[in-house]
């Protein structure tokens, strides 16, 4: 599949290009910087394309099957960007995915995304934007699956995960992932049809990603 990364210079985006490079699938980097272009191309992208998510950036679409949405506005910027790039960006990236018939629509979301009013001040506009534009995707009829992992560190990846399907406040203690980790979740969900119209939530674990991404029903 030649498969759009939106977000690919983040530090999930960088991971999710590395694992692809050894899929059989064709990657395509969009990046916003052209000096972001040679450290894509050296991680493994196969192709690079520019593209700013506060603009139209439905040029990156051509020929994509598709698509792993990872992009995020950090946490250096205000509400405003968070609204721009995690609402809007991927409300804008569903559309051009309907538009051309992607075939497989996978958004890293986030477990804040579970109780909104529960979250601190600072965080509670990145939890909304995360909640709404998965609710947008659901929403698409497009073939989604959205991945909700705890907060994410830079350790070692393990292979291994715990997920769930439900939002039980008890599974969120200690919920920490690496984001090498996410990234395999990531990758890994493409084109499996058990995870189509599915969403989960993922932290450390014991279970091998693979074992437990076939545990979804």
């Amino acid at each position: 599949m030649n498969v759009l990364v939106i977000g690919a210079n983040g530090q999930v985006g960088k991971e999710i290009i590395k694992k692809l490079k050894d899929t059989t699938h064709v990657s395509t980097a969009l990046v916003r910087k052209e000096e972001q272009v040679n450290e894509l191309e050296t991680l493994g992208a196969d192709h690079v394309v520019l593209g700013d998510l506060e603009e139209d950036f439905s040029h990156a679409f051509k020929g994509i099957d598709s698509v792993i949405f990872a992009a995020g506005s950090g946490g250096s910027t205000g509400p405003d960007k968070t609204l721009l790039i995690d609402l809007w960006g991927a409300k804008k990236a569903v559309d051009y995915a309907t538009e051309v018939g992607v075939k497989h629509f996978v958004q890293l979301s986030a477990a804040d995304s579970l109780d909104v009013d529960e979250e601190s001040d600072k965080m509670k506009p990145y939890a909304v934007a995360k909640y709404m534009s998965d609710y947008y995707i659901e929403q698409s009829g497009l073939n989604y699956t959205i991945v909700r992992p705890g907060p994410m560190n830079n350790e070692n990846a393990t292979g291994n995960i715990e997920l769930h399907q439900t939002s039980r406040k008890d599974h969120f203690n200690d919920y920490l992932i690496t984001r090498e980790d996410v990234a395999h979740v990531l990758v890994n969900s493409l084109g499996k049809e058990n995870l189509l119209e599915k969403s989960f939530y993922i932290k450390q674990g014991d279970s091998s990603i693979e074992n437990a991404l076939s545990t979804v029903r």
